[in-house]
């Protein structure tokens, strides 16, 4: 995917059925309410599709790949048409490998550690911490926060061209932000990169749940994404995409199912035949329940139909953002402008609020579930807000006088699964908040900022 939005087609007006849309939870000022999921981006929560299909498939757990008997034999092979889905999913290309992982960040510390010797990596310093930080063994070079796609591809072409010496070469590179939401130049960047003879890898934890990913119409080499993001439960994460580096690279962990045949030297060694499929990265009992649940959440969002799942979530976009402009207070960030493409993952500050203080208050009093702070991507945060962000925690740190920057964010985050009704909700909140203030006094505790109980409301 360029940075481009999928044909708006208004006819799907109802959201997919989640988990937990029917829980209630307590406010502050008394009474409870539904519980407004708007977090997307941390986790979303499982679709109920997922759950059924992970509950039809429970009372049949056996073993994967290590035993004879009729349950072991049914969950090896649902856990390798898993791969088969996965991989259709995907669009990967013919000799493609699908590894499965614990998550994005273990996808790509997979990666890493199959890099070739004298390897560079190139990421622009927007990354989320899962793509930025596990390149630890190799040579990497930051870039800086590009203002627009043209930019950013601008910026890796220059940092390839310049590269010395001209050896083997990596770009990491995120397909949506998970701070603003925008949607990154993807394949004129995969483009760029093999011009230069460099390798891409899509970080697609925030595009993959909104949009399709197709590894071959995108020309990326790999795709990493986690299921916790894609409306399946936590634990199982996906690396997708060329095998060479993969087989040539020592097997990740080293173990059971990772190894073809292992046998006692004279010398009272070991030798060890590993794999050359995706088992070589995958030592250890899989977890088969994660993966099942990864499958079921690509068959579900592929049956639902992309193009109208991404047209009701375009306009759930424009109503937040339109709502939050109508607030003089409230700045939402961005990188790209507000014409730029975006999926449901929207930043801001509130000029005189403490970020903390304010998602809390959206949590105690309304019911609101939103992330505030520095969301895994702390350059990119401290580029957009353009200070020093306050340590984590800090709920009960003075609030920013009218005018000056504000210390960290919020974020809301939303999708398939959120009804307009939470929408407006978000939204009346804010304005309430903005206009009257929080009812509700403040402090941390334990790093997280809470209501304070002992203090008297605010009238």
């Amino acid at each position: 995917m360029s940075a481009s939005t999928v044909t708006v087609d208004q006819s799907i007006c109802a959201p997919l059925p989640v988990l937990g849309a029917d829980v209630t939870v307590p406010l502050v000022t008394g009474g409870e309410v539904t519980y407004a999921a708007l977090d997307y981006a941390a986790s979303a929560p499982a679709l109920q599709r997922v759950w059924d299909d992970v509950a039809a498939y429970a009372p049949y757990y056996g073993s994967v790949h290590r035993g004879a008997g009729y349950l072991s034999q049914l969950s090896t092979d649902l856990f390798e048409n898993s791969r088969v889905t996965v991989a259709e999913f995907l669009g990967c290309r013919v000799g493609d490998q699908v590894v499965f992982t614990r998550s994005t960040t273990d996808s790509l510390n997979l990666l890493a550690a199959a890099l070739p010797d004298g390897c560079q990596v190139f990421v622009f310093e927007t990354e989320h911490h899962a793509s930025l930080l596990p390149w630890r063994d190799a040579r990497v070079t930051c870039l800086d926060a590009p203002r627009t796609p043209d930019q950013a591809v601008a910026t890796l072409e220059r940092a390839l061209a310049e590269r010395e010496p001209h050896g083997p070469a990596l770009v990491c590179v995120t397909g949506a932000s998970n701070v603003t939401g925008e949607l990154w130049p993807v394949k004129e960047l995969a483009a760029a990169a093999h011009a230069h003879g460099a390798r891409i890898v899509l970080d697609a934890a925030q595009l993959a749940p909104h949009h399709p990913v197709d590894i071959a119409e995108l020309g990326v080499d790999w795709v990493a994404f986690s299921g916790h993001k894609l409306y399946a439960p936590f634990g199982s994460g996906v690396l997708a995409g060329r095998s060479d580096w993969l087989v040539d690279a020592e097997p990740y962990l080293a173990g059971g199912g990772a190894s073809r045949k292992v046998a006692r030297r004279a010398d009272g060694g070991v030798d060890v035949e590993w794999h050359t499929t995706a088992a070589r990265h995958e030592a250890g009992s899989p977890n088969v329940i994660g993966v099942h649940s990864i499958a079921a959440a690509c068959r579900a969002l592929t049956e639902a139909g992309f193009d109208r799942l991404a047209a009701r979530e375009q306009r759930l976009v424009t109503r937040v953002r339109e709502g939050l402009a109508e607030v003089p207070e409230v700045r939402v960030l961005s990188l790209f402008g507000d014409d730029a493409p975006r999926v449901g993952v929207i930043s801001f500050v509130v000029e005189g609020w403490n970020s903390s203080h304010f998602a809390a208050a959206l949590s105690a009093e309304y019911g609101i579930g939103v992330r505030d702070g520095l969301f895994c991507a702390h350059p990119l945060v401290r580029t957009l807000l353009g200070g020093e962000p306050q340590e984590p925690g800090e709920c009960g740190a003075p609030e920013a006088a009218p005018g000056e920057k504000s210390l960290n964010a919020i974020r809301v985050s939303f999708g398939a699964g959120t009804p307009d009704e939470h929408i407006e909700r978000f939204l009346g909140a804010v304005r309430e908040l903005v206009s009257e203030g929080a009812r509700w006094t403040y402090r941390t505790e334990e790093g997280r900022c809470v209501p304070d109980r002992g203090a008297a409301a605010q009238v």
